[in-house]
């Protein structure tokens, strides 16, 4: 902004504003007094309070209720919103009024400003912008709207890439045995294809635990104006509000069961960043596997090898670290945090309003970036592109004296821990000492501790 002003009026008196701001004096009082974060709502977020003045200016001509010029206006202006222009017009604070209203205020003056350029008259924010319209319902409206889209064209795509690659790494890996592990103790086979398969299957879960909160999230509270009686909106506003917002979007976009709900409480804001928390958690256990997985490589487990991707220390030369699983770890964490930061906004539905929206708005539409992008990085920079060490694998197999499980039926569980803990003693291959401590031929032994066959589970006759 340069450094001129202009003078603006609101209800409360006169105030200063950069002149080259699109803004007015509403805005400007929120950018004055909530000097707090430098936090500015998501672009995603002022998308969403673009197409809720976009199809309430569609509404509200179709109910002859609005002029077709100054609606025609209006929507032109809220197109150059939704097209991601004038972000830097969006100052106000995430930390601001609870109910969202600077940003709202903030919207409505910049849409009125560009539409009066282009109409040649004045548009006002508040009797034309905001018609039928309460921050109350505008705010909880976009948050939905927002978070639908996000999911709808970002994560869930996200989630299917990311199984999907689990699921070819998977399939190519299908000969591949390794040992098991729990407790992180060595433990009985398993192939590539059936550990990568329980990750694809998380990822799967997932995907429909999200896509189930869309039917609710696809409820909208505009309509319920200020306290959910709709005051000051025309009965069929929301309904046809609604109707014009998905069929741009193509989400089914309807009015809320419930107005006084979809004003009063976040639950169905709580409900999907609950199943984020939920996905991230699974994000967090594929990361730390392919950690381990790959850690060494002389004194570590060093089964896989990821793709080496940065050097991985400023004084140690030639280090490589699992660089991409550790940020997906860190995007679990920051996930998991907006949900207990959620969860305590949801509980701050006062009577008629929640008071912590703008909050809800910034952490949910945070957490369905960041898993998206994350997931994407670790289909393509970690899942793709790892590496078995065939011979670590084969070699731990070998030396493995949990194998002795598979001799159970046979010898039973007092002389398998006998042999078992001899061969660990001695650092001797269990079918080696097997062959020593039982009557078992060695093509009997071979045929009962053989690992590959060992993955395929039952008792071998």
């Amino acid at each position: 902004m340069s450094g001129e002003q202009r003078i603006e009026r609101d209800s409360m008196g006169e105030l200063a504003v950069p002149a080259d701001a699109l803004w007015a004096a509403q805005t400007q009082r929120a950018v004055n007094n909530f000097p707090i974060s430098g936090l500015a709502m998501p672009p995603a977020f002022i998308r969403s309070l673009g197409l809720v003045k976009w199809a309430a200016a569609k509404a509200n001509a179709d109910l002859g209720l609005l002029d077709a010029d100054i609606a025609d206006a209006i929507a032109s202006a809220a197109e150059e919103i939704i097209a991601g222009e004038h972000v830097e017009q969006f100052p106000v604070d995430v930390f601001q009024t609870g109910s969202g209203t600077s940003s709202n205020m903030n919207c409505n003056e910049v849409i009125a400003n560009i539409a009066s350029g282009k109409l040649g008259r004045p548009v006002h924010p508040n009797d034309h912008v905001n018609m039928g319209q309460s921050s109350n319902d505008v705010i909880p409206t976009a948050i939905h709207v927002s978070a639908a889209m996000s999911v709808v064209e970002s994560l869930l795509p996200a989630l299917d890439h990311l199984a999907g690659a689990i699921e070819t790494k998977a399939a190519a890996l299908a000969s591949s045995v390794k040992t098991g592990r729990t407790h992180l103790m060595d433990a009985m086979p398993i192939r590539f294809d059936q550990e990568l398969g329980g990750w694809a299957t998380q990822i799967r879960s997932n995907f429909q635990r999200i896509a189930g909160v869309m039917g609710r999230l696809s409820g909208l509270a505009q309509g319920g104006t200020a306290v959910g009686t709709g005051i000051n909106a025309h009965p069929e506003f929301g309904v046809r509000f609604a109707a014009a917002l998905a069929q741009r979007t193509g989400i089914a976009f309807r009015p809320a069961d419930s107005y006084f709900e979809a004003l009063s409480s976040q639950d169905t804001a709580v409900e999907l960043s609950g199943q984020l928390k939920t996905t991230a958690v699974s994000l967090m256990k594929i990361a730390n596997d392919l950690r381990w997985m790959n850690s060494g490589p002389l004194a570590g487990l060093g089964e896989i090898a990821l793709p080496a991707l940065q050097p991985g220390s400023s004084i140690m030369p030639g280090k490589v670290n699992p660089v991409i699983p550790e940020a997906v770890a860190m995007v679990a964490a920051q996930v998991i945090g907006n949900d207990a930061t959620i969860t305590v906004a949801g509980q701050s539905g006062n009577f008629q309003l929640n008071v912590m929206l703008p909050v809800v708005a910034y952490n949910l539409l945070q957490s369905l970036e960041l898993l998206a992008n994350a997931s994407r990085c670790l289909a393509d920079s970690a899942i793709a592109g790892f590496t078995v060490n065939a011979d670590r694998l084969a070699d731990a197999l070998e030396r493995n004296p949990i194998l002795v499980t598979a001799l159970n039926p046979v010898i039973g569980y007092e002389k398998g821990a006998a042999v078992a803990k001899r061969a660990y003693k001695e650092g001797r291959p269990i079918l080696e000492v097997a062959a020593a401590e039982t009557e078992l031929s060695d093509a009997e032994l071979r045929r009962l501790l053989d690992p590959t066959e060992l993955t395929r589970g039952g008792i071998k006759e």
